[in-house]
């Protein structure tokens, strides 16, 4: 954990549950407010650093600690909100500095109008660890809609995919690692379903696989899940 000033903490997704779970911290989006009606944290405040000292007096609580972000690790909106803080007489100051698009990219909750893959992946795809014999493997794919399977290692870090290309003519006593096409394209989900939809149309790719930062799987995105249910 390092520091920006005397009392500004820099911290991480982890902490920032933690603050929330246990401190009652109160969250702040310093984004413009329509950067924060596409998607905040749950329970955010938005105070647009412009505003930020007029708000500061009427709408937050200096007892309380405080959790500012802004959209990224490259935006220094939240550093600069923190110190006005501080400034203002705020003793518990925190800047979550990945922001919001940290807390997207790790599949957590947000609130907003975004439509993120987050909401259609679909979480139950076939998988298949690396020393899986492909001869039990093929039975699933073939019967599986979407007829890949997702190749993950012990960690449940991705490796592969295997589909009926991977299938055609590949020896059925071969483990998955052997048959499985690596470097497949994986999103996250924080991404936005119609641009991954217009780009899956013009690769002509059917599906791709979602993951977090660390490479772990999250599911599987296919074109026809980029519609809404019926019912929405």
């Amino acid at each position: 954990m390092g520091y920006l000033g005397e009392m500004t903490h820099i911290i991480d997704r982890e902490a920032v549950q933690r603050l929330l779970a246990e401190e009652e911290a109160q969250l702040v989006e310093v984004l413009p407010e329509r950067e924060y009606a596409w998607a905040h944290l749950p329970g955010a405040h938005n105070v647009p650093l412009r505003l930020l000292d007029r708000a500061a007096a009427t709408t937050l609580d200096p007892q309380r600690p405080v959790v500012v972000y802004c959209h990224d690790a490259l935006c220094d909106l939240s550093p600069r909100a923190a110190h006005r803080l501080e400034r203002l007489g705020f003793t518990h100051v925190h800047d979550y500095a990945q922001g919001k698009m940290d807390w997207l990219s790790a599949d957590l909750p947000y609130e907003g109008h975004a439509a993120l893959v987050s909401q259609r992946v679909r979480r139950d795809p076939v998988t298949a660890t690396l020393d899986d014999p492909l001869g039990s493997l093929t039975e699933r794919i073939v019967a599986d809609p979407a007829g890949v399977a997702v190749v993950v290692d012990e960690d449940d870090v991705v490796q592969g995919v295997i589909g009926s290309r991977e299938l055609k003519g590949a020896d059925l006593d071969a483990t998955a690692e052997s048959a499985m096409r690596e470097g497949a394209t994986t999103v996250r989900p924080s991404e936005e379903i119609d641009a991954l939809v217009q780009r899956m149309d013009r690769a002509r790719v059917d599906h791709v696989v979602v993951t977090h930062q660390d490479g772990t799987l999250v599911g599987l995105f296919g074109l026809g899940d980029g519609r809404p249910p019926e019912n929405d």
